[in-house]
């Protein structure tokens, strides 16, 4: 099979492939929204008789949410050929607020940014334009060739950005079916917006909401001050207490499953020559803060982190109001490494909490609820072999890189189908995703085709 006339034909057929990326663009598919449900189910039908087009046995499988794009092709089971399963997802988040998009968010747009031409829409980069790079690679390889270079199953969700309820149900239901020798998953970016990468770990998460309760009402200040628990006052000092001077989380035992950084990683990591002076002028700020003994790359990206993402109580609204709260609240976030146990976490964190409450005042628990972090085994040769191919598109050499954020299906795909998961994106920092006037590099789009291409073929040569 000749990789030179695939992309031959995937340069020669681009202007295609926008147009059918466009076309599923126009869908407004919000998941999180009732009044989208049609829209919904209208993407995952669109993108079944694509890919029944080019060869794949392709279904659309109801959940008791949106519904599952399910799709199988090239050889047979019997061929000494890898296995690759890819995921994307179809929905895409809402467009509020609307009055700052520049060009309606279902209309598709070709724009020309600083030189460069984008793909103005909703979803363009997360993810139908993303999920889109690997369709259209393999519709070059069926065309040229009458057969993929790998055998391939194809899942797409539509319930990413509505926290994915049905997602492991349906992965439980069809385990066999969908294990393969290793996933690709499509919805990540490149490193610095001209790297090419590969995402080896992601951080977990571990969501908890806190609510003291002292007196049975608020109280006059004048009358109680003094005299009364604030619980304002407490809930400050329990999360002054999370951190120390170093900016180190001090629960006990929340770095017992903390891995330090394999020296080929630090490495890697050190030769990508992060700016993080650039990354905080961005925001507006100019000093690290966390823990000032690691790099600032490791710290969002190999480090764990207790952050308070909201706190409130009393009066807020205008004027004022002299009271001494019944009540104090605070949202606080963990992002989870290593074998860091969600569960083991919130343990200590509850204990943490109610060790620092006197007689007086109660502490009611929300469903503190969360996900370990992935981490992928680059022992794998199938991950060094797709650096290799990403480095002969781009003309640089791919990273192994880690992620800051979450990534939940990445985890699920290790605990419940048994493989690991490569992450690779083609997305930049300045894509706008979840933003008004979301965008995706046309470039981008037509060398994450290109990568694709490459990386199959790579890995049906090696096997």
């Amino acid at each position: 099979m000749s990789l030179d006339t695939v992309l031959v034909k995937i340069d020669g057929e681009l202007d295609a492939a926008l147009d059918r990326l466009n076309t599923l663009l126009a869908i407004p598919s919000i998941s999180t929204d009732p009044a989208y449900k049609d829209d919904c189910r209208a993407a995952g039908d669109l993108l079944v008789r694509d890919l029944a087009s080019i060869g794949f046995d392709a279904e659309l499988r109801d959940t008791p949410g949106h519904p599952m794009v399910v799709a199988h092709g090239g050889p047979d089971e019997k061929d000494d050929v890898p296995h690759l399963l890819f995921y994307g997802h179809y929905d895409v988040q809402p467009v509020d607020p609307l009055e700052l998009w520049n060009t309606p968010p279902f209309e598709p747009q070709i724009e020309e940014v600083n030189g460069e031409r984008v793909i103005r829409a909703r979803g363009a980069s997360d993810d139908k334009g993303q999920l889109m790079t690997f369709i259209e690679a393999m519709r070059a390889w069926q065309e040229v060739n009458g057969t993929l270079p790998c055998r391939i199953t194809i899942f797409l969700e539509g319930e990413e950005e509505s926290g994915s309820p049905s997602l492991v149900p349906f992965l439980e239901a069809n385990r066999e079916e969908l294990k393969a020798d290793v996933a690709m998953i499509c919805d990540t970016g490149l490193y610095d917006g001209r790297v090419p990468a590969i995402v080896t770990q992601l951080r977990g998460l571990l969501a908890e909401e806190i609510t003291l309760k002292a007196a049975n009402r608020d109280l006059h200040s004048g009358f109680y001050g003094g005299l009364a628990q604030n619980p304002i006052h407490l809930l400050t000092q329990i999360v002054a207490d999370l951190r120390d001077d170093n900016g180190s989380v001090t629960l006990p035992g929340f770095y017992d499953d903390v891995p330090d950084l394999t020296d080929t990683l630090r490495e890697q990591w050190e030769g990508l020559n992060f700016d993080h002076a650039r990354m905080l002028e961005d925001v507006g700020l100019s000093v690290p803060a966390g823990e000032q003994d690691r790099t600032p790359l490791e710290k969002v990206w190999s480090r764990p982190t207790c952050e308070v993402n909201g706190i409130w109580g009393g009066y807020t609204g205008d004027g004022f109001k002299t009271v001494l709260p019944a009540e104090a609240h605070a949202k606080i976030s963990f992002r989870l490494v290593g074998q860091q146990d969600p569960d083991k976490i919130h343990a200590a964190f509850v204990d943490f909490v109610n060790a620092r409450l006197p007689a007086d005042v109660t502490c009611d628990f929300g469903n503190g609820h969360g996900a370990p972090a992935s981490v992928m085994s680059t022992e794998n040769p199938a991950f060094e072999i797709a650096r290799g191919a990403l480095s002969d598109e781009w003309g640089v050499e791919a990273a192994f890189v880690g992620a800051g954020g979450s990534i939940p299906v990445a985890g699920h795909f290790k605990n419940i189908l048994g493989m690991d998961a490569m992450l690779i994106g083609f997305a930049k920092e300045d894509d706008a995703i979840h933003s008004p006037n979301e965008k995706y590099d046309v470039k981008s789009y037509h060398k994450g085709i290109r990568s694709w291409a490459r990386i199959l073929a790579a890995l049906s040569e090696a096997a």
